[in-house]
């Protein structure tokens, strides 16, 4: 089984909505035997609250309903994960700077590399300071990019086979 880490800066919008669309997404597919996700942030400001209502708002009505307590990073999810996905630039540097020299560094990588409409320099914005468009913009990053990351995880899984 296949582990996955979304980070983002407090884990309480954009990692867990990447998560609960991941975790979505395998169901309907059929796919929860081969993959697991979790999410985490950078910073430890919402330890054990919920994913901020705003977001699940957003999320329940695309049909996507989830709680999650917030939970901070830690280096040692580089071994207990295969994949830790940073949601921003602030968030790789930082999980690059706490784990400077880590053997499995290299399983570290920015979201948006997965985002058919993006790339590993582009970040998911924060909507924690803005409205309701912010939250469904970055629903809808996370939508497109959790099909096109499963994708290539199904990929990889296939030609392992």
């Amino acid at each position: 089984m296949k582990k996955i880490m979304f980070v983002c800066m407090g884990n309480i919008c954009r990692s867990p909505i990447a998560q609960a669309v991941f975790e979505h997404k395998l169901k309907e597919r059929e796919l929860e035997a081969h993959y697991e996700a979790e999410s985490s942030g950078t910073h430890g400001y919402h330890v054990g609250e919920d994913a901020d209502a705003r977001m699940r708002k957003t999320a329940a009505g695309h049909g996507v309903h989830f709680h999650h307590p917030a939970q901070k990073f830690l280096v040692s999810f580089l071994d207990q994960y295969h994949l830790v996905l940073a949601m921003d630039q602030g968030n790789y540097d930082d999980i690059r700077y706490a784990a400077a020299g880590h053997p499995n560094l290299n399983r570290l990588h920015k979201f948006r590399a997965f985002d058919p409409e993006g790339s590993e320099a582009d970040d998911v914005p924060d909507p924690y300071y803005g409205g309701d468009q912010g939250f469904e913009l970055v629903y809808q990053m996370v939508d497109r990019t959790c099909d096109a990351l499963i994708d290539y995880l199904e990929k990889l899984r296939q030609q392992t086979h």
